[in-house]
């Protein structure tokens, strides 16, 4: 019996005109084409305190941390377009990141993470497109036991290569995103396939 895979999306910024925010729109849309169920949400949507260990301690979870929990539980895959800053991620992805992997008193660890598929992309105006900052991010979400899957793409010159409807302008763009998707949604659903089948 084939099953939709069902993939989370967003952009690792909440600033209002992000490229990545473009991007990831852009790229959602390319996956919905190759029949994914996604759900693209908006990390201004679901503000965070920073992590702090007292503050779980005394408080729990943030209502948002558990909206954002619940939302990780529920997709089997993630599809993520991450602003570069310094060499590395943005605080605001990393924060959220840190919320969704604390597990709940009885829970097994890193529910939201452990064994879902990811794809990554960035955009920068640099020349690099953001690309020093997927090495980071790949490196956390492996460790969490996401399957960050090879093909990524990290798009340059940002602040060219966006129309004023949001759309790119450039032919190669768009079949380099749809490069990093295919393999996500052809992946995932492999994998929610094998899964229901040993059920």
């Amino acid at each position: 019996m084939s099953e939709k895979a069902k993939i989370l999306a967003f952009a690792g910024s909440t600033r209002t005109d992000s490229y990545n925010k473009k991007l990831i729109r852009i790229a959602s849309e390319e996956a919905r084409k190759l029949g994914a169920d996604v759900t693209l949400i908006d990390l201004r949507d679901y503000p965070l305190p920073i992590y702090d260990g007292d503050l779980e301690e005394q408080f729990g979870l943030p209502e948002n941390g558990r909206k954002l929990k619940d939302l990780f539980f529920a997709h089997d895959g993630f599809l993520i377009s991450s602003p570069e800053y310094n060499s590395s991620i943005s605080g605001v992805l990393k924060n959220v990141i840190d919320w969704v992997s604390r597990p709940a008193p009885n829970e097994k660890p890193l529910l939201g993470f452990a064994g879902k598929t990811a794809a990554l992309l960035a955009a920068s105006p640099g020349s690099l497109g953001g690309l020093r900052g997927l090495v980071t991010l790949r490196s956390i979400l492996g460790n969490l036991g996401v399957i960050v899957l090879p093909a990524q793409f990290a798009l340059s010159k940002a602040d060219q290569a966006f129309n004023e409807r949001g759309e790119l302008t450039e032919g190669k763009h768009l079949k380099a995103v749809r490069s990093v998707v295919e393999p996500l949604v052809n992946v995932t659903s492999r994998l929610k396939v094998k899964e229901y089948a040993e059920v």
